[in-house]
């Protein structure tokens, strides 16, 4: 690979979105929803930014904001659909040594995020790194009242515990010949890239775009 490497961003944008009709433009903020993610790409350290969509009414507002379009085909936009399916679409059709894919629906995200992840992955340790947040430590209880990996005799205390990272969907960042080879969004070996709990909502419903709403 050359010495620095060709990083593009690729964020699926399909047309069809039954909980938000046209989610993926839908205002937020005064903004169409996907110009967050376009702009934090932007600013973020991506060589290209492109967006993978069947809709041409997505196409046309996203090349407005600046991003390049890759027409995807429909058989690869539909309910089933999954993202690794795009994902090799997008590699088979764009020149690029490391791909980050950023998810539409996560406006919190900053370019400082993708940045982080971006520095992870030149610390030459990573094949792939994630966003994720850290999640505390809570009692789980199984549907029939029992403690879920926990002794209701021995409460472990909150700061005790190991710390766990969910993952919060806003990017990933992998090599091209680990996506070719693992037909996965991240393989090989794995780093985290960290944001904080209050920007990891992603839109999803009705309820998530107002109550992001009034986080921006």
């Amino acid at each position: 690979m050359k010495n620095k490497p060709r990083i593009v961003s690729v964020l699926l944008a399909r047309g069809g979105s039954k909980g938000i009709p046209r989610k993926n433009i839908i205002p937020l903020g005064g903004k169409p929803l996907i110009q967050y993610t376009i702009d934090a790409s932007i600013h973020g350290g991506a060589d290209e930014t492109w967006v993978s969509t069947d809709s041409d009414e997505i196409a046309e507002v996203s090349e407005r904001l600046g991003a390049k379009i890759l027409k995807r085909p429909a058989e690869l936009a539909g309910d089933t659909a999954s993202s690794e399916s795009a994902l090799l679409h997008f590699a088979e059709n764009v020149d690029f040594d490391w791909l980050i894919f950023i998810q539409p629906t996560s406006p919190l995200l900053l370019p400082d995020d993708i940045k982080k992840g971006i520095t992870k992955m030149k610390e030459g340790k990573y094949d792939s790194v994630f966003s994720a947040y850290e999640e505390h430590w809570m009692a789980t209880w199984d549907e029939k009242g029992q403690p879920r990996g926990w002794d209701i005799f021995h409460r472990p205390r909150r700061q005790d515990a190991e710390p766990v990272f969910r993952e919060n969907g806003a990017f990933y960042i992998t090599k091209k010949e680990h996506l070719l080879k693992s037909r996965l969004r991240y393989s090989g070996i794995i780093g985290i890239v960290e944001m904080p709990f209050y920007r990891s909502f992603q839109i999803d419903t009705q309820e998530d775009l107002a109550f992001v709403e009034k986080i921006i």
